[in-house]
């Protein structure tokens, strides 16, 4: 007697994540802060550009062309006036992500510049730039232009122009975006903790003071205060490994999902402020907004109505601006109650 009561409801969620686009606000949040990752990398090395990208640099045209295995833009010519009109068009590039302009030809164009000069200085990188790089081809799938950009108008204009059927399928593919994104940061995480648990120095507790004695990744008179303290060091020792490798399963129970990438997002703010690994942090925070969809629609719905004055309407109340009693546990973004939307994860 169960089967037809689970087909159908296998039914009604199939048919929910056709129709239902989720974690629109978190797949925005997240193309926003990759492309201010990315100016923020291209603004960095601005004073110094020429020497380390340019073809008379620190690394010699001819020498990043011999050991490049991938592409770069930057091995197209040896003129200064090309490297100066790519490397600009990358800042121009990311910029448009960041603020919303461009659309997914925008997101595109970025990503096959942000990888061109990531290739051609790999010796500045942090770690961050490896989720970018599998990342943005997932955004490029979702509608994560819908929030957080200024308004064109040519978005519009090119929906009206689309077929019907053409934008039906919009919605699954960009769920399954969102969803290869949620899988993608989990992978991350799982992998980062299971390597980290084979380490000597992770199983007795003591990784976090070889680490954070690293010159590199020292923090003049803050990360004494953390490396000279025993409790601490083995407190963040198994905590990492801890939270690493069970991240996933918080975040697969809806009650759960918020806090997990809260605690998420504080654990990369505390790496970048200790370590200076800002990039790489960006980086990761920017993806763990897929899982804080939901809680952000509802954090800007309530100042919405504290900056009008208007009530919070009620359980069960308009359609178009309750959040649905699914979401506020699943952490996804929309507005719709028409049938349960489908996780983000």
């Amino acid at each position: 007697m169960k089967s037809p009561k689970v087909l159908k409801n296998a039914t009604a969620r199939l048919d929910s994540w056709s129709l239902n686009p989720v974690a629109v606000t978190g797949v925005s949040g997240t193309r926003a802060l990759l492309g201010f990752v990315g100016l923020m990398y291209y603004v960095s090395q601005y004073q110094e550009r020429g020497y380390l990208f340019g073809p008379d640099g620190v690394l010699p045209h001819e020498e990043f062309k011999a050991q490049l295995t991938g592409f770069s833009l930057y091995t197209l010519s040896v003129s200064p006036g090309y490297f100066e009109c790519v490397y600009h068009l990358g800042i121009a590039a990311a910029l448009a992500v960041m603020l919303g302009v461009g659309g997914r030809v925008g997101l595109a164009v970025h990503w096959v510049l942000l990888w061109s000069v990531y290739q051609r200085q790999p010796g500045l990188l942090d770690g961050g730039d490896n989720l970018a790089y599998v990342v943005i081809p997932f955004l490029l799938l979702t509608r994560c232009y819908d929030r957080f950009a200024l308004p064109t108008g040519l978005a519009s204009r090119l929906a009206q122009r689309t077929p019907g059927q053409l934008r039906a399928v919009s919605v699954p593919f960009h769920n399954l975006g969102v969803l290869m994104v949620a899988v993608q940061i989990c992978l991350v995480y799982v992998v980062s903790g299971l390597y980290k648990v084979m380490g000597e120095e992770w199983q007795d507790g003591t990784a976090l003071f070889y680490i954070m004695r690293v010159a590199e990744f020292q923090l003049p008179g803050w990360s004494n205060l953390v490396y000279e303290n025993d409790f601490l060091v083995v407190l963040g020792t198994y905590g990492t490994v801890a939270f690493l490798v069970y991240f996933p399963l918080g975040v697969l129970v809806p009650v759960l999902r918020p806090w997990a990438a809260t605690a998420s997002i504080c654990f990369h703010l505390s790496i970048a402020f200790f370590m200076g690994l800002t990039g790489f942090a960006l980086t990761m925070i920017a993806c763990d907004l897929v899982f804080l969809s939901g809680a952000v629609d509802r954090s800007l719905l309530w100042v919405r109505g504290r900056l009008t004055g208007a009530r919070r309407p009620e359980e069960g109340g308009a359609a178009t601006t309750e959040i649905p009693k699914t979401d506020r546990g699943a952490g996804e973004s929309g507005t719709r109650t028409a049938a349960p939307e489908p996780e983000t994860v």
